[in-house]
């Protein structure tokens, strides 16, 4: 499975970068904003560290001005993907975007019927929402699973990109389902290095060391 942090903050990529864990980068407008700083230099400033996908949204509803701003972005660097809503609209930029070669990420997927109109349309990555379709009342790994069965049925080459990842555990089930990606926060991926026996390991291994009284340097 493909980690993507999904984040503006670009200390937080390079620390995840240097992990060597770090596949891509999700961005949204929420998350630019929440910088504080421009959106085309921020958008650059994290396409330079890190060579994979990068996503960044258009904020148009109709497709003429999707594919402006579209022009725009994707001009910013090589590893952009231009992220678009699951609308009719977005998903006739999708196909028009698609054609000539650009990624295209089609977000705000929240059913299994959107994900196969997205695979249809030739989008590069789906993501489905499972945190948010959790909070209304909804099974989200139900709905990875359904994508997952849909997608290998016919064999489309669209990656599942689970989005709206609140938990580690929303990490494993996805990984054991097969999807492709999961986006999520830092404090995500840093908290699946957690787990109480290996902290107290390490605490028994240095305290079993300390009374050799040897030093490996």
């Amino acid at each position: 499975m493909k980690f993507f942090v999904d984040t503006a903050d670009t200390a937080d990529i390079r620390e995840l970068a240097e992990l060597g864990l770090l596949d891509g980068v999700t961005t949204n407008p929420t998350l630019v904003a929440k910088s504080g700083k421009d959106f085309k230099e921020v958008v650059k400033e994290i396409c330079g560290i890190v060579p994979g996908p990068v996503s960044a949204e258009v904020v148009a509803l109709d497709h003429a001005g999707m594919m402006r701003e579209a022009e725009v972005l994707r001009k910013i660097a090589n590893n952009i993907a231009i992220k678009v809503p699951l609308t009719p609209e977005g998903l006739k930029t999708c196909r028009k975007l698609t054609s000539d070669g650009t990624m295209v990420n089609v977000t705000l997927c929240f059913s299994a019927n959107q994900a196969l109109l997205a695979a249809k349309a030739g989008a590069t990555f789906i993501s489905p929402f499972v945190g948010r379709h959790d909070d209304n009342g909804f099974d989200g790994m139900e709905l990875i699973r359904d994508i997952r069965l849909i997608y290998d049925n016919y064999a489309f080459d669209t990656q599942i990109l689970v989005a709206s990842v609140r938990t580690p555990i929303h990490v494993l089930e996805s990984a054991k389902i097969g999807a492709d990606v999961a986006t999520m926060p830092a404090a995500i991926i840093r908290g699946l290095f957690k787990h109480v026996l290996t902290d107290k390991g390490i605490e028994s291994f240095l305290t079993d060391w300390k009374k050799t009284g040897q030093s490996i340097i």
